[in-house]
């Protein structure tokens, strides 16, 4: 006799997609976030061209930070190059910087967290403890050293711009995976004492078949909700790092680099709000939206919850 633990589309709660649309947040976070990235996606055929409007200064003085108007709603910026179309460039490469980081970032702690946790022993405390050492440096310091180290190499190899990219989405991943090793490390040694781990076990099944047909599919769910985590702390550090000016070298502009600018062009004399005000706008909303959608996700996939918090 078998009997089937799966949950029935009809049961109580609804099956996984009639919740997933069902979540508020989960919509309300996609919708916000899909608008975002499409925007931000067809700005890039602009850049395409030679001497690009959206990295050159314009050549008309009398647009030089010109407030925002019917037809130029974001304004200028100080060289005059239109402000929405610098801030939604800035989102294509904000995003796309932070989505490779973490996904760097989740590869090196699901991996290493499996790894730890499943083997346990010798191993496991070695790399705990290597963790517990590279919390306690100060990841912008090394992802200064990384940068340091690579990208004059790499960028003698592929052009600078390509390089300055790569290296500093490389960074930000190899310093952000600590969080998600200790997540995935901990999920596993709780099912491991899990009864039906036991009766696998019991039953003689080897340790391949309990990992990847019992473990591994149980992982999923805390995996895709921190993996939703994780992408606005990459987008994060990566405005941080612009606006500290060890980010993405100009003209490229990202969220960061464009607040910084903003910050800058505030005085008390005359004040450029809109170059500041923008830029954060659109950095805040993406990662709330990305929360929401993460908040959701972890409602909906928990199974212990009886359902989704709509």
């Amino acid at each position: 006799m078998t009997v089937d633990s799966s949950i029935p589309i009809d049961a109580p709660g609804g099956g996984l997609h009639t919740r997933l649309f069902a979540s508020r947040r989960i919509l309300l976070g996609s919708v916000i976030l899909l608008a975002i990235i499409l925007a931000a996606l067809a700005t890039l055929p602009m850049t395409l061209g030679h001497r690009s409007s959206l990295y050159y200064n314009s050549q008309d003085a009398a647009h030089v930070r010109q407030r925002p108007c019917l037809t130029r709603p974001f304004g200028t910026d100080s060289l005059g190059r239109s402000l929405l179309g610098r801030c939604l460039l800035g989102g294509a490469i904000s995003l796309a910087v932070g989505t490779a980081a973490a996904l760097i970032a989740i590869i090196l702690g699901v991996s290493i967290g499996l790894i730890a946790g499943y083997h346990g022993g010798w191993l496991d405390a070695l790399l705990m403890r290597s963790v517990d050492v590279l919390y306690g440096l100060p990841y912008i310091l090394l992802v200064i050293l990384f940068k340091m180290a690579f990208q004059e190499p790499l960028a003698r190899l592929i052009s600078p711009n390509a390089a300055n990219l790569i290296v500093l989405f490389s960074a930000i991943g190899l310093v952000s995976w600590l969080t998600m090793a200790r997540v995935v490390r901990g999920q596993v040694l709780s099912l491991r004492a899990q009864p039906f781990i036991e009766a696998a076990r019991a039953a003689g099944l080897p340790q391949t078949r309990i990992f990847l047909r019992h473990i591994l599919p149980n992982l999923v769910g805390p995996v895709i909700v921190y993996a939703t985590l994780t992408i606005p702390q990459a987008i994060l550090q990566e405005s941080f790092l612009s606006f500290l000016g060890i980010g993405i070298q100009k003209p490229m502009p990202t969220w960061g680099d464009l607040a910084s600018d903003g910050l800058l062009a505030l005085n008390p004399l005359t004040a450029y709000w809109w170059m500041l005000l923008f830029p954060c706008t659109l950095l805040a909303v993406t990662l709330l939206s990305l929360n929401f959608l993460g908040d959701g996700l972890r409602d909906v996939l928990d199974p212990r919850q009886d359902a989704a918090k709509l």
